[in-house]
């Protein structure tokens, strides 16, 4: 009976939007999260009666036909792209973007990774990091002997070297975006890569080009609101009982043919 193959296409999509649904919610304290959705689409139909067919010699046709699907499958987990809360922290190399844009960062790999998680830290050299160690683009070295460092809506980093009266400027904080940014690649880490779907990367300075501002000791919270979550993983389940009560009806309706005299 090919409802119990449709209800099983529709238990593994639900199956499939629970693993989404609980990966935000486990992300709702990630740094920069992006929270993503399942999109569904339906299979191919078997066509019984075309529309539009004729139906006599005179050439009536037929108003509407007889087609029977074979079912669902998650046809993409698109990232939501909005911007999440701007809280406040206490440490001065922490940095927010708020807008436009991603920090750049040098993978050990050679490439480049993108992130919205501006926990930042100095390594042993003073260089701008990320708390995994990859150095920050383009780089920025904050001597041992530097105070009141400060970050500036445009991203320039300074500080007070030594028993300087004034501050020195270190270097430039740069942003990148995305003529697509649901096209990123997810690479874990709170990073995504660039890929043809993006477009390349568009380089610049903060607060200009369409580019965010960088906000000092501010940290961006993942963009998962967990009602909304808890709501969509219900409509999930009950999606998912539903499906499973088909395959149940349907065995149901096999064991009375299989019993017939």
């Amino acid at each position: 009976m090919q409802a119990l193959f449709i209800a099983s296409t529709g238990m593994a999509a639900q199956e499939q939007n629970v693993n989404v649904i609980s990966n935000n919610i486990a992300n709702m304290r990630t740094t920069g999260y992006k929270r993503q959705r399942a999109e569904f689409q339906d299979l191919l139909y078997q066509e019984i009666r075309r529309a539009g067919g004729t139906t006599s010699d005179s050439g009536t046709q037929l108003p509407v036909g007889i087609e029977v699907g074979s079912g669902v499958r998650i046809a993409a987990t698109p990232r939501v792209m909005s911007q999440g809360s701007v809280v406040a922290s206490d440490k001065d190399l922490d940095m927010a973007v708020q807008g436009e844009g991603y920090f750049m960062i040098n993978l050990p790999n050679g490439t480049t990774g993108y992130t919205r998680d501006g926990s930042f830290e100095r390594d042993g050299t003073g260089k701008l990091t990320t708390v995994d160690g990859y150095e920050v683009q383009p780089g920025i070295t904050i001597p041992d002997n530097a105070s009141n460092i400060s970050i500036s809506p445009d991203g320039i980093v300074s500080a007070v070297i030594g028993t300087d009266s004034s501050p020195t400027q270190l270097g430039q904080i740069q942003l990148a975006r995305f003529v697509n940014k649901g096209g990123l690649e997810s690479l874990g880490n709170n990073m995504f890569g660039e890929t043809a779907a993006s477009g390349p990367a568009q380089v610049g300075v903060p607060n200009s080009d369409n580019m965010g501002n960088i906000m000092q000791s501010y940290l961006e919270d993942a963009n998962v609101n967990a009602v909304t979550e808890i709501s969509d993983l219900i409509a999930a389940q009950r999606a998912y009982e539903m499906n499973a009560r088909v395959v149940t009806g349907a065995d149901e309706m096999l064991q009375t043919t299989t019993q017939m005299r």
